[in-house]
């Protein structure tokens, strides 16, 4: 007997543990412009798992977090008959989730130059000109998003968040928010990595906002090596890039089915992950656990 699924997305899947608990499983799916491809990449559940922890754990004194437990020891017996749960799962509280993302820019990139490059704004707010793409703003700013359940996320200002969530909770989950990313980008620059960008997904436990989902991880960040950083430029990243820039080169029109990925694209594409969090968190994902359990589904 399983665990009853609850939700399957792009890359998570999401199992009903009992006592008002979650168990979620990151899978080695990848998705690129909305479609999920049809080669697994080795290692990134584990990766995306592995980072979260470490973030949360770093995190704490800011706030609580939904996890209970990334140790496969303390799942639910039933959760032995998912496969790839070791390493990829994480036992966690259910939340009150936010309807908004929570994101915050530090540099200036992806749809944020795009509306900057077009009308002088960010998220309607209105930016010093003459900026370049991947230039760094004068402090973090907190540009929130809609979730869509079809379709794009919404960019939304700060007074729509209002409407949406209250002045209290939009102030609070903009301060939360910011500090998070403050802190995460100040620990991954002394590892010589710029967190130019990244989401935040925020719920509430026991009457208190508390991070939840994945954290500052390169599916959710927006990671440059710094030593590439060049302003005016859209530096690489360490994520699906290889796989974005591979896509591009084709004739496809960016719906299902999605191409067959040649090898080189698929291991590049682990290898970008597995460097992002032993980079950046100081760790070996040799040590994480389900070590030598791929391939999974």
């Amino acid at each position: 007997m399983t665990l009853p699924l609850v939700y399957t997305g792009k890359v998570r899947d999401v199992y009903d543990a009992g006592e008002d608990r979650l168990l979620m499983v990151t899978s080695d799916r990848i998705s690129a412009f909305d479609v999920v491809m049809a080669e697994p990449i080795a290692e990134k559940g584990r990766v995306l798992t592995a980072m979260t922890v470490y973030w949360l754990d770093a995190l704490a004194d800011l706030a609580p977090s939904h996890l209970v437990t990334a140790d496969p020891a303390g799942f639910p017996a039933e959760a032995g008959d998912i496969p790839g749960v070791a390493g990829r799962g994480m036992l966690v509280r259910k939340a009150e989730m936010l309807p908004i993302e929570c994101i915050v820019r530090g540099y200036l990139a992806g749809s944020g130059w795009k509306e900057y490059s077009r009308s002088g704004t960010l998220h309607g707010m209105a930016l010093t000109p003459g900026l370049r793409e991947a230039d760094r703003l004068p402090e973090p700013v907190f540009t929130p998003s809609t979730k869509a359940t079809e379709g794009h996320d919404e960019n939304i200002d700060f007074d729509r968040a209002v409407d949406l969530i209250g002045k209290e909770m939009a102030e609070t989950a903009r301060d939360l928010s910011v500090e998070a990313y403050r802190r995460g980008a100040a620990a991954a620059e002394r590892q010589g990595i710029i967190v130019a960008d990244t989401k935040f997904e925020l719920g509430i436990i026991d009457g208190r906002l508390s991070i939840c989902d994945e954290v500052l991880t390169p599916d959710s960040s927006r990671f440059w090596p710094a030593d590439r950083w060049v302003p005016g430029t859209n530096p690489p990243a360490f994520d699906k890039q290889p796989l974005r820039d591979w896509l591009e080169t084709l004739d496809w029109d960016k719906t299902p089915p999605p191409p067959p990925l040649p090898d080189e694209v698929v291991s590049a594409t682990s290898e970008r992950y597995v460097a992002a969090y032993e980079r950046i968190c100081g760790r070996r994902l040799a040590d994480w656990y389900g070590a030598g359990e791929w391939p999974r589904p």
